[in-house]
């Protein structure tokens, strides 16, 4: 029985990916001059800011990480819950299984955000990026959740939305479920559920 549920936000909560991509293309125009397709700034969603400007080769990650909030959040107009997520936490929550979180966003971030305020009471544990020495796809997000919860790893699933977060799970020896709401299909990301629509998650209360 799964008695912990983890979640990823950005992409699995919060439909956050416009948002993200643009604030993002915005911030690499302005700090380096370099032009990038949506599909191209794809593969950096979900990594921690300070990771994405080292491997977009931008000098200032202090500044990126500053520059690409404050896009983000001039954006944020463009995110929104995604449809059955409240009816799922609300489940969840009545089944008396712990919720939590591990996302790349800071805990600036994460405290910011107003779609996720409903939630925030209930996540017993939250992992931000400076909360572990490593971030996704390496384990150490998860790993520092395990730590700090005492559960044990295959007490828990994490749901999440991209490859970086299914490394990041079964690094830590977690089973994961893909959250595929935008019908992209497995995009070959190893998963041991493979959900298409947010109330499939209510089946994990009953294995």
């Amino acid at each position: 029985m799964y008695t912990h549920f983890i979640f990823d936000i950005d992409g699995t909560l919060v439909d956050t990916e416009q948002t993200g991509l643009q604030s993002l293309g915005k911030t690499v125009k302005e700090m380096s001059g370099r032009e990038m397709s949506l599909d191209e700034l794809y593969y950096f969603f979900g990594i921690p800011s300070y990771e994405a400007s080292k491997m977009l080769g931008i000098g200032d990650p202090d500044l990126f990480a500053e520059r690409w909030e404050e896009n983000f959040q001039e954006m944020f107009y463009l995110s929104s819950v995604f449809d059955g997520i409240p009816e799922v936490m609300a489940a969840i929550k009545a089944a008396g299984r712990t919720m939590g979180v591990v996302t790349s966003r800071s805990r600036f971030e994460y405290d910011r955000d107003p779609l996720t305020v409903p939630w925030k009471p209930d996540f017993k544990v939250v992992i931000c990026s400076e909360d572990s020495e490593t971030h996704k796809p390496l384990p150490g997000p998860a790993l520092a959740f395990l730590e700090r919860s005492g559960a044990k790893p295959q007490e828990c699933v994490y749901i999440g939305d991209t490859l970086h977060d299914s490394s990041c799970a079964h690094g830590a020896g977690i089973a994961f479920a893909l959250a595929d709401w935008k019908g992209r299909g497995a995009q070959n990301i190893p998963a041991e559920y493979h959900f298409t629509r947010p109330e499939e998650i209510i089946s994990l209360l009953k294995v």
